[in-house]
Parts: C-alpha cells; structure tokens; sequence
C-alpha cells in the first residue's frame, strides 16, 4: 500500500492507492500535518511506501518517527522520469510540473499533451508525442491577482475569489472579480488555442483547486482531474519500481 504526498504553497494532499486502485484520500494544512499523518498511519496500517513532493518547503517534524514500517521515497530532480527533459534550465523545473508531466506521459501515451495546474500559480507544461518535455508557463492563480491588485494599488480592496458569472461589472467590486475570473479564462483558453494551432493529436488535462470551475466554463475540451497530481505521483511510483 503507498500514501502519495504533495506538499504544496497552501496545504499538504495525500492520496492512498493499492497498486493502481485509489483506496482514499486527505487535504490538511501544515500546521496539523503530524496529527494528520498519525491518523492516516493508524487507519491505514499497511501503508509501506511513502512517496513525496513539495515544490520546496520542508515539515517541521520527521515522517519516519510517525511509522517505522515505511519506506520514504522524496523526488528529486536526480530521479528518472518517462519523458526527455527539454528545458534549458531542468535543475530549475518544479518537482510537481516534473511529476505531472510523468503522469500525462504515462496515462496518455502517443499523443500531445497539455497539463494545466490552477492551484496557487497557474502552471502550463508541455510533453510531445515522443515524450519529450518542452516545458510552458507560469502565471498568477485567482488568490494572487486579488491580491496583488490589493497590495499594488491605493485603494482598491482586497477580495477573495468567487464563482463569479460576470461579464462585466458595475461596481468595483463587480470589476475586479469581472477582471480576475474572466482575464483568466480567457488566458487558459488562449494558451490552449496556441498550442491547438501548432500541434494535432492533442489532449488537454486539467488538474488543481480550481478545476471544477474553470472547466464548467472554458470553451476547450478537457481532461479535467482535481487530484491529477496525486495520481500521476503513484504513477511516477509504480514506474520507478518497473524500471529501476
């Protein structure tokens, strides 16, 4: 049995899988990360392999003290991967874009395919259909154009994301969620309207907290998966143990 981690920017996902099969799965914050883990632990006794990706931050406490019948597994750029990096700088590639591109390599084989994560930042990554990772684009999600329209402007307030089906709006507050949810859409479906124009045999996979709105109201086709993350890191996991 293996529990998948993502440590992110905001909370920390787990997902617990039997082989391929999704058993269960848990969002926390990291402030009640070790009693999360704890009760994961107890639920789930036959958990051995603990598979982790953060984009960065570390736990405040040792994962191996909550169970000594686990193995640790942390990915790291050192790792192999199903695809061939193509990104000039790769030591710089998130782990978390790296794990969700092995998960479209290895879910959706042969073909053209854009992951767009919508979570803290709004990632894009790009892996042809002979598994070659290009790399995409990086761009602010919902919380930080409100927040940075707050923090850079004299008076504009500091509003937190609604699902808004504004057009346009008549008051500022209107305005500013008009701006941040539209501006938004109409990057996705731009970025995914590019790409479409350059390659055939395409597929599109949506993923990230975000995703349940957003894909009610792009104009593209979608794979659209909450938890793409989770599963495409028991995928990476399940690959590794093939190939090493």
């Amino acid at each position: 049995m293996v529990l998948v981690v993502d440590i992110g920017n905001t909370r920390i996902k787990c997902a617990v899988y039997e082989v391929n099969t999704y058993i269960d799965s848990f969002v926390f914050e990291d402030s009640n990360a070790q009693n999360k883990f704890k009760n994961i632990f107890t639920t789930y006794p036959k958990i051995k392999d603990l598979v982790v990706s953060s984009v960065g931050k570390e736990l405040d406490f040792d994962l191996k003290s909550l169970s000594k019948s686990i193995t640790i597994h942390v990915v790291s750029h050192l790792d192999s991967f199903p695809f061939q990096n193509k990104y000039a700088t790769p030591k710089t590639l998130g782990i978390d874009r790296m794990i969700l591109a092995s998960g479209a390599t290895l879910l959706y084989p042969k073909q053209n395919r854009l992951v767009i994560d919508a979570g803290t930042c709004i990632t894009y990554d790009f892996i042809d259909e002979n598994d070659h990772y290009w790399g995409g684009a990086i761009s602010p999600g919902f919380r930080l154009r409100y927040e940075s329209l707050h923090q850079f402007t004299a008076k504009l307030p500091l509003l937190t994301f609604e699902e808004s089906e504004i057009f346009f709006g008549n008051s500022t507050n209107e305005s500013i969620h008009a701006g941040v949810v539209n501006g938004l859409l109409y990057e996705i479906d731009g970025f995914i309207d590019g790409f479409k124009k350059q390659y055939e045999n395409f597929t599109i996979i949506l993923t990230g907290g975000d995703t349940v709105f957003l894909a009610k109201r792009l104009k593209n086709t979608i794979f659209a998966n909450s938890n793409f993350l989770l599963e495409s890191l028991n995928q990476y996991f399940q690959y590794k143990i093939k190939n090493d």
